[in-house]
């Protein structure tokens, strides 16, 4: 099962990054792959927000959509979001923000995948492979063009497994 994980220090708040990933109705905008990403319904449980979404990916004429539950922890800085259909037989992405000094924060990122069948995986598996190794710079790069850049280094720290 394919895994994505990334730590970069990005100099941009936590509530700017966390309202930045959590936007996710502008994620055809700058998301690799995604043709649109619309919210079913949106429900709040004291100061956690959950929505269930349905993302459109496409790729030539390969085109899916699939239904998420999306976790908006802000108190804990933490973004969970779970799909068990369409597609994929697994999809699990975490995000954490964590402040530093300066108004820069820690964005941690952990994807893990599974296409719902072999042959799917055969034809697409590379090319979601090259898209989610990606997401972090695109968020990343989008961050700048929403906030402006604070002309500083980000660290240029990822892993992938």
């Amino acid at each position: 099962m394919p895994v994505f994980q990334a730590k970069r220090r990005v100099h941009h708040t936590a509530d700017e990054m966390f309202d930045l990933v959590a936007d996710v109705e502008r994620y055809r905008e700058f998301v690799p792959l995604c043709l649109g990403n619309s919210i079913r319904s949106h429900e709040s449980r004291g100061q956690t927000e959950i929505l269930i979404t349905n993302m459109v990916v496409a790729c030539g004429i390969w085109r899916e959509s699939f239904v998420s539950r999306v976790m908006l922890d802000r108190p804990n800085g933490c973004i969970l979001v779970d799909s068990t259909d369409g597609p994929l037989r697994e999809l699990h992405t975490q995000w954490t923000f964590q402040s530093r000094s300066g108004g820069s924060c820690d964005v941690g990122f952990y994807l893990r995948y599974e296409l719902a069948s072999r042959t799917l995986a055969l034809l697409m598996g590379p090319v979601l492979d090259m898209a989610f190794g990606r997401f972090v710079q695109a968020f990343e790069r989008r961050a700048g063009s929403v906030y402006g850049s604070r002309h500083v280094r980000i660290s240029p720290r990822a892993i992938s497994a």
